[in-house]
């Protein structure tokens, strides 16, 4: 509870020094500095915020995650082609800036790991083989 009475403590500390200068018309002698101090504790504050909500906000969302990314690779710019799997089947994506489409859908490869090998040399080749051998069946 000591943290919490801190902040109104160091708020009230804050604005009677400020009153004080505007009563006299004259800043005290450390007015710099505690702007500096204040400005400081802010920043620090927003950082130790940000560094909680990543440390613990984010892994409990990552973590029961049903969809995973399993490969992909730059075809632009800004733009890709991911696999993503999604339950028991593969989903091909394009992704370009403020688009996301479904390019083709296939059954889960006994690979789990279609970037390995020779497949991450000729990602056309692959995804060409794959597209063939599901439409045949």
């Amino acid at each position: 509870m000591k943290r919490i009475a801190f902040i109104p403590a160091l708020s009230l500390w804050l604005s009677s020094s400020a009153h004080a200068a505007v009563e006299t018309g004259v800043a005290p002698a450390g007015g710099l500095f505690q702007v500096l101090l204040g400005l400081v504790l802010v920043l620090g504050l927003m950082a130790a915020l940000a560094w909680a909500l990543k440390r613990f906000g984010a892994t409990r969302a990552a973590g029961s995650a049903v969809i995973r990314v399993v490969g992909g690779v730059s075809v632009g710019g800004r733009e890709r082609v991911l696999i993503v799997e999604a339950g028991d089947q593969w989903i091909v994506i394009g992704v370009a800036p403020g688009r996301v489409n479904a390019l083709a859908t296939m059954a889960r490869q006994e690979n789990s790991a279609p970037m390995a090998g020779p497949a991450a040399k000729n990602f056309a080749g692959w995804l060409k083989q794959t597209m063939e051998k599901r439409n045949a069946q």
